[in-house]
């Protein structure tokens, strides 16, 4: 089988509305992407599942829509242009994408991701680039977490930059389970991860047996009467959350109280300007610094028991 992709150049204000139309046209899928990406005008735009961009398409916009061949592009493109008030129909240009040239161009969308020192994130159908490292396969799903975010290297940096042999890890908020396989593999003990989206702890699963870590992955309700009796009410020497930073100052109490004395809470999904008020949150039980920044993104971290704020540092984009 194969298909017609229509590619679109169009401004930001018109790129999401004629995204929709074309589906409503007989688009089999769209796609937005950068039209300056490779150029000195590319503009990143971070929107990972559980966190939306702060814009919805980029400056300047490449609109792709796959068609079945046999469709009248040129009507489809007018039908969608019209259904949003534009005065004339926009120039496209097609291609056509065989089924295994679909399949390819979507894999070649994903490459390793090197972060930190010795870590890498490799999709299934990639060599690891380096293989003394710190391999974890991870393909893209609809889980949260493939290296790719900043917030998400923030964490992995952090957890590579203290390595915590033997000691006990929870991770809330787990998405993919990335961060919880990157403790594993780097000596942790005892592992957990929790997330309130069941498809993210079945992939979460899923993804552990694949890198070979054992890890136990819960639900709220299902870890709060683990039979694990340091999951359902004790604490951990290490604690991480990489969710937003709204939900992070709502559960400060739990997420502090869940830190062994002495251990350590690494939080991230908080940008920089957001820093100051989610570590006022968590003053009463816990002194946050941030330890590092990264494309505007922050991680704090903190020692309970300890008043001194940790030492920051920066984090350079690789």
């Amino acid at each position: 089988m194969s298909w017609t992709e229509v590619v679109i150049e169009i401004a930001r204000a018109n790129a999401e509305a004629l995204s929709d139309a074309l589906m409503e046209a007989g688009a089999l899928s769209v796609s937005v992407e950068d039209a300056d990406e490779g150029t000195d005008a590319e503009q990143p735009l971070f929107g990972e599942p559980g966190m939306e961009p702060a814009e919805a398409a980029w400056e300047h916009s490449r609109v792709v829509a796959l068609t079945d061949v046999d469709a009248d592009q040129g009507a489809i493109v007018a039908e969608a242009a019209a259904s949003i008030g534009l005065a004339d129909s926009p120039p496209f240009t097609t291609r056509a994408v065989a089924d295994e040239d679909w399949v390819r161009l979507t894999q070649s969308q994903f490459a390793p991701i090197h972060i930190g020192t010795n870590i890498w994130v490799v999709p299934s159908w990639h060599e690891a680039p380096d293989p003394d490292g710190l391999i974890l396969e991870l393909d893209p799903g609809l889980a949260f977490g493939t290296g790719s975010h900043p917030t998400t290297r923030l964490c992995m940096e952090w957890l590579e930059a203290h390595p915590a042999p033997d000691q006990s890890v929870l991770d809330y908020g787990c998405g993919s389970g990335i961060l919880a396989m990157v403790a594993k593999k780097l000596g942790a003990g005892d592992v957990a991860g929790v997330d309130i989206d069941p498809q993210a702890i079945e992939s979460a699963r899923e993804n552990a047996a694949r890198n070979h870590c054992v890890i136990d992955y819960y639900l709220p309700n299902d870890f709060a009467v683990s039979n694990k009796a340091q999951h359902a009410s004790g604490r951990f020497d290490i604690v991480v959350a990489n969710i937003l930073s709204s939900p992070l100052k709502v559960m400060a109490p739990m997420l502090s109280g869940r830190v062994a004395p002495g251990g350590a809470l690494i939080l991230s999904g908080v940008l920089a300007r957001q820093a100051e008020e989610v570590a006022a949150a968590y003053a009463p039980f816990i002194t946050l610094g941030v330890w590092a920044e990264l494309d505007g993104w922050v991680a704090l971290h903190g020692v309970l028991g300890s008043n001194d704020a940790p030492a920051a540092r920066l984090v350079s984009a690789q």
